[in-house]
């Protein structure tokens, strides 16, 4: 009877991931970003697609952090095919740089509205094109109201969403599937080589439905997310020996 009970309560939990919008990986679906342990804190070990991630920044450097991240996200998703929309009032971003992230700037289509206000309205709209793969919202004010009519059009269209928020002053409720904070982190230089390494973020994953909070570091080369481990962190294995 306990065993059946068991049964009955993990069913439950099951459903209720399946009703929040996470689903089982199709079969030829993207299933691996290369983030390692990251990806083990979402609901069934598998990066969310079809939902709206949201990353904060308070700084103009981490505005940069979470660019770079959200870069190589979209990268791994258009692998499928598809293109991206980049919605902004304030575009900084230097297209050719996409390279870097495996992104080709003529697969990103730049939407530049004059008007702050307009930008969450245009990302509603690009968000329920079905051919979209992704779409990339660069906005300061961001509301609860408006978060659910975001997560509702993907829903319906499956399009990857990602909420960029810069200058945030103060947190507020939304309905994102996760919430990040992306901060650069000193990279580590190459022998013989001066100057700069490969970029470092740290990443912490701040809210995530059904799934567990934590923070990470990795290393962005050769196009793909390396996860970096903190040798100070590590266990002394030489007692045991």
């Amino acid at each position: 009877m306990a065993a059946k009970k068991q049964d009955i309560i993990a069913k439950l939990r099951q459903d209720i991931i399946t009703w929040e919008g996470f689903r089982p990986i199709q079969p030829g679906a993207l299933s691996n970003f290369g983030l390692g342990q990251l990806e083990n804190a979402f609901p069934n070990q598998v990066f969310p697609t079809g939902a709206i991630h949201e990353f904060l920044s308070t700084k103009p450097e981490e505005t940069s952090a979470c660019g770079g991240m959200i870069s190589g996200l979209v990268g791994k998703l258009l692998q499928q095919g598809g293109v991206c929309i980049w919605v902004s009032y304030t575009r900084r971003i230097y297209p050719p740089a996409l390279k870097l992230f495996g992104v080709d700037s003529d697969r990103v289509i730049f939407v530049d509205v004059p008007r702050q206000k307009d930008v969450l309205w245009v990302t509603e709209e690009a968000l329920k094109c079905e051919g979209v793969t992704a779409v990339i919202c660069e906005t300061h004010n961001f509301s609860l109201m408006e978060s659910r009519r975001l997560q509702l059009a993907v829903e319906h269209s499956q399009v990857t969403g990602f909420v960029l928020r810069k200058d945030v002053k103060a947190i507020t409720t939304t309905a994102c599937v996760a919430r990040w904070k992306v901060k650069p982190v000193r990279s580590k230089l190459r022998p013989g080589m001066p100057g700069v390494g490969h970029p470092r973020w740290n990443v912490e994953l701040q809210r995530v439905k059904n799934g567990r909070t934590g923070h990470w570091t990795f290393e962005w080369r050769n196009r793909n997310f390396h996860e970096v481990i903190d040798q100070q962190q590590l266990p002394d294995l030489r007692q045991y020996a």
